[in-house]
């Protein structure tokens, strides 16, 4: 099994389920439980989904690049897009009685609950996020 491995896509929503279907296939592969599966492919989609439309703003000459590093108890999946970047903690909080209503901004609270890890980035170009998963222990 390789350590690593980088896909690159294009920023356009409709390559979401692209990745979404490498995250599935490592996780698997790496006999992550279905639970735990779960946890990654949808963290995985939201923060690529959070590239697309907030860091490169849907511009689809921009790309997003998510490196999955695979070790031996953990996946590290970095995802970095070419945007402008975001200070995460000036975005709302999205259980506060002001904010249930809005149509957006749960991605990071969804990415927060389901990883156990999850750090950003400021790049010279652009914004990373990385997102750790363990496997629990039996």
């Amino acid at each position: 099994m390789k350590k690593s491995e980088t896909l690159v896509i294009q920023s356009d929503p409709n390559n979401v389920t692209l990745v979404d279907e490498w995250a599935e296939r490592i996780a698997k592969e790496m006999r992550f439980t279905p639970d735990e599966r779960f946890d990654i492919a949808i963290s995985v989609t939201e923060a690529v989904n959070n590239a697309i439309v907030h860091g490169n703003g849907g511009d689809h000459s921009k790309r997003v690049s998510i490196e999955f590093i695979k070790k031996e108890d953990e996946l590290i999946v970095s995802v970095r897009d070419e945007g402008n970047g975001f200070n995460h903690r000036l975005v709302y909080d999205p259980t506060t009685p002001e904010n249930l209503m809005k149509p957006s901004g749960r991605g990071l609270l969804i990415i927060r609950t389901l990883m156990d890890e999850v750090r950003f980035q400021s790049l010279q170009e652009g914004m990373e996020i990385i997102l750790v998963k363990r496997k629990q222990r039996k």
